[in-house]
């Protein structure tokens, strides 16, 4: 295996680059991030954390942690602290990652606090899925957000102070385990599957290194032989990860967004012979008011007369014709020489597809 790497690396120094690298389109099964969340308290705050007569569990998390220190409060007291606001504190732990290494963490108020800024975060655990502690998270806050507020009630706020970051707020306590090198293979996952791509990076893999080398199992997954000595394995994989593949072309695809009237058209897209037209019908009414008057001297009263005009405009209908098997280029040009709007576009598109004529996937968001 040795060798293999050896040669490996040697191949792709003088290989040019006319594709995507796999790390651009695929990551190695089992190297991923791990989520980490834990609550705690804020303090220092300017009087703008939690009313505690409406964040009840505010109160019991300072006595929770004064007790911890020896301090007691009896039970008939009950502390109003506006300079404190219950917090989740969420982080993201990076593969690999070594106690002693410090990440950043993200902190929200699950209070009813104003604002966090220039507050301080106590010193927190995270914890992962399985309940065991990883991170230990304490700092001042950064809170890009702020906002104001009068007696009467009214307010402005920008962006969202409830919320900020502590960068390298935290330090990894415990590492995560992980399989990588614990078999004879390592697993490459597409991030778009698609069983082309897949063939693809496989045939790519064995023209380098032999045929048998690699195996695509479905469209996500293509497996890969790989020494199983880490210090072979992860010079191994970098090299494995600079190997540029030709990822398959997506498919004949329209998406349709019904909110903004975007209409998105993919290269692939085609249409069977069919005829369309475009016209609409424009109908206005208008309103005014007459006043009628009576001749001199009559005996007559001045009124007024409604008087309403009803105009009607048909723009002349135009069809135009689709050819077998046009592109995307045509598609365009024939709907622009009619002056279709966005809307109009949409409504041709979907009769396409209900005639069967459209070769796409139709997708409206």
């Amino acid at each position: 295996m040795r060798i293999l790497t050896t040669a490996l690396l040697t191949t792709l120094l003088g290989m040019p680059a006319h594709a995507e690298r796999v790390k651009d389109i695929a990551s190695v099964a089992g190297v991923r991030t791990n989520q980490l969340v834990g609550y705690g308290l804020v303090v220092g705050l300017d009087g703008t954390g939690d009313q505690t007569s409406q964040a009840p569990f505010t109160i019991q998390s300072i006595r929770t942690m004064l007790a911890k220190f020896g301090v007691t409060i009896p039970d008939n007291v009950n502390p109003q602290l506006k300079n404190v606001a219950a917090v989740t504190v969420t982080a993201e732990l990076a593969p690999f990652a070594k106690a002693g290494q410090t990440i950043d963490v993200t902190v929200a108020s699950i209070g009813n606090a104003q604002s966090l800024r220039g507050g301080t975060l106590i010193m927190t655990p995270l914890r992962g899925a399985d309940g065991e502690v990883y991170a230990i998270a304490q700092g001042s806050m950064l809170v890009s957000g702020f906002g104001a507020s009068g007696r009467d009630g009214s307010r402005i706020a920008v962006n969202v102070p409830s919320g900020g970051r502590i960068p390298n707020g935290a330090t990894v306590e415990r590492e995560v385990g992980h399989s990588f090198g614990a078999e004879p293979w390592v697993m490459l996952n597409l991030h778009s599957p698609d069983f082309t791509t897949a063939t693809h990076l496989a045939q790519g893999i064995n023209a380098l290194l032999g045929s048998g080398t690699a195996e695509a199992i479905d469209a996500v997954s293509v497996r890969v032989l790989a020494p199983q000595d880490p210090g072979q394995r992860t010079p191994y994989l970098a090299a494995l990860e600079e190997i540029d593949v030709r990822p398959a072309e997506a498919p004949a695809r329209v998406i349709v967004n019904s909110r903004t009237g975007t209409v998105v058209i993919g290269n692939r897209v085609q249409v069977r012979a069919a005829a369309v037209a475009h016209g609409s019908l424009s109908v206005t009414i208008t309103e005014r008011l007459d006043v009628s008057q009576p001749e001199p001297f009559g005996r007559g009263e001045t009124v007024v007369v409604p008087h309403s005009t009803i105009d009607v405009s048909q723009p002349e209908s135009r069809m135009f014709k689709f050819d077998a098997g046009v592109n995307l280029d045509e598609i365009v040009r024939a709907v622009n020489q009619v002056g279709a709007a966005p809307g109009d576009i949409v409504a041709i598109l979907e009769a396409l597809k209900v005639a069967g004529a459209l070769r796409a996937e139709l997708i409206v968001i």
